[in-house]
């Protein structure tokens, strides 16, 4: 048996930092708070812009939560997981990336009391669910509308509701347009199922230069190539078109290769050998009289004689997804291996193939396509900051528009879904027994964070407009009531005609309730070790400390 006076038993290493219970919780929900407040002025019209320099002095200006999160650079763990959900709801569904943030911030906030009075954080949990649970159901049942999708004008709506607030919002008619071609076009359906892929189908191009109202929407591809050899033709109406995977040059000789010369001649013919394989390569090609070829590699000048010879342009070097969208632009398929080709890989899908110079670099369009399942959107604009900034929030608005073709019920925006969820749970609220009706109840009002953001934003009076916003809810009938981010009146989101995707709503609740249950259990935070250095002194640790959180 051990004496009173022996040494406590140290169980973690000395150097370990440790915080536990009450005091990690706190320092959270200060975390989650805080990086809330940086994206909290980027929500609404009256959005302001944040600029960022990165290490490199490259500079970014943006309203966008994704963008702004991702750039600065955090230490608390806490942190962290706010940013990831930031970039899960623009993986997810593209847009509402501020109004996440800046909720999470806020239901993470109306925790903090409840943990003061010693509620234990699995009550807490419990009531977030719930809220969760029946704020889904109240969302999809009560509030939200379908939407006919032969209505063109109410989806230019709900697109236009999207980017209002961002920078694009003064080119709206373009942009909508736009974004709702381009949607259309990569739609594709198969078995049942609607795929719509933006990401590899749709591809923006900025070239700067010229004014936002010269960007359009290409019915076909573009590419920043241009042909290989000067007396290709430039201009071809009704191209056929073949897709290569290979390159058009003799192949080196795998690892280390021996050739045993004993005749001078031997050498003259492994040159002759090199030319016929390329002959023979480009042969198989002229023999389907394509008028343009396309590479991902290389091409040889010989190869290039050859097709040229043959009145055939060649573009070398393209990128494996310009080469995927070429594909689904002109109805090719992509070959890997010369002798393998036939005339069912032969796009004819395409109506024009020329190459035109913008600024100073060489440009190629395959356009007039016969349906195609790819487009290239076409962005012009004075500087390269501003092209970034409408490149953004074009996604999101290409985004809006997926949502809606895969899943087209509305809800209105401008906080009035937010007031009228909050009405909703306090009213069931009730019915609730026990401790957990408290913090069912505060997540009711958490959700008013949203209008009061709009509102704080316009720069009005904000109590009392959401006294009178609260009053207004309270009558049955009134749900579709929020806040105009224009000037800061209240109003009818019907008439103002602003609309949000439901999946994009959901995502938001659900990301922002889950990120705060998953900080709010966090009760011990556990630094590692120091490393010893050589001279028998701890090296500084790179975990984070308590002062980072005060940066």
């Amino acid at each position: 048996m051990m004496s009173q006076s022996s040494a406590p038993v140290l169980v973690l290493n000395s150097n370990t930092k440790r915080k536990f219970g009450h005091k990690v919780q706190k320092e959270n929900i200060a975390a989650g708070k805080a990086i809330a407040d940086v994206v909290r002025t980027c929500i609404g019209p009256r959005a302001m812009l944040k600029m960022l320099m990165d290490p490199m002095g490259g500079i970014v200006m943006t309203n966008d939560g994704n963008a702004i999160l991702r750039e600065i650079t955090v230490q608390h763990p806490a942190a962290k997981s706010f940013i990831e959900i930031a970039r899960t709801q623009d993986e997810e569904v593209g847009d509402g990336t501020t109004s996440v943030v800046v909720l999470a911030g806020e239901i993470l906030g109306v925790a903090e009391q409840f943990l003061e009075q010693k509620i234990h954080p699995t009550v807490i949990i419990k009531a977030y669910r719930q809220a969760l649970e029946d704020m889904l159901n109240i969302l999809d049942n009560d509030f939200s509308i379908p939407l006919p999708m032969d209505d063109e004008n109410k989806l230019i709506e709900v697109i236009q509701s999207c980017i209002g607030t961002k920078l694009i919002g003064t080119w709206s008619d373009l942009a909508c347009s736009i974004a709702l071609n381009a949607v259309k076009t990569v739609k594709i359906k198969e078995d049942g199922r609607t795929e719509i892929d933006i990401k590899r189908y749709a591809k923006v191009e900025k070239v700067p230069g010229g004014a936002i109202e010269d960007s359009e929407l290409l019915n076909g591809i573009m590419l920043n190539k241009d042909i290989t050899h000067p007396k290709m033709r430039r201009l071809i109406k009704n191209p056929r078109i073949i897709l290569l995977d290979c390159s058009l040059e003799f192949k080196k000789g795998e690892s280390q290769t021996d050739v045993e010369i004993v005749k001078e001649t031997d050498f003259t013919r492994l040159l002759q050998i090199e030319e016929e394989f390329i002959e023979q390569m480009c042969n198989d090609i002229i023999a389907l009289k394509p008028d343009l070829v396309c590479t991902e590699k290389g091409v040889s000048d010989l190869a290039q004689h050859y097709l040229m010879k043959a009145n055939i342009s060649v573009l070398r070097r393209l990128r494996k997804s310009d080469n995927n969208r070429i594909a689904r632009a002109c109805n090719a398929t992509i070959v890997t291996r010369t002798d393998e080709l036939c005339e069912i890989h032969v796009g004819t899908g395409a109506g024009r193939f020329e190459i035109k110079k913008i600024g100073n670099e060489y440009f190629t369009f395959i356009t007039e396509c016969i349906n195609p399942k790819a487009c290239t959107i076409l962005l012009r604009g004075p500087s390269k900051d501003i092209l970034n900034e409408v490149e953004r929030n074009l996604q999101d608005a290409l985004h809006v528009a997926k949502n809606i073709m895969l899943n087209p019920r509305l809800v209105t925006g401008g906080g009035s879904i937010e007031m009228a969820l909050s009405q909703a749970l306090v009213k069931k609220s009730s019915n609730i027994a026990g401790v957990v009706q408290w913090p069912y109840k505060a997540i009711a009002q958490a959700l008013e964070v949203i209008p009061r953001t709009l509102l704080q934003n316009c720069g009005v009076s904000t109590i009392r407009t959401m006294t009178s916003l609260r009053a207004k809810h309270a009558i049955r009938g009134n749900e579709y009531w929020g806040i105009n981010g224009e000037t800061g009146e209240m109003s009818n989101m019907k008439d103002l005609k602003v609309w949000e995707p439901i999946v994009v709503k959901s995502q938001v609740y659900k990301t922002a309730i889950e990120t705060a249950i998953l900080l709010v259990r966090i009760d011990d935070i556990v630094s590692g070790t120091k490393k010893i250095g050589d001279d028998g002194q701890p090296k500084p640790s790179t975990q984070p400390t308590d002062e980072s959180m005060k940066e």
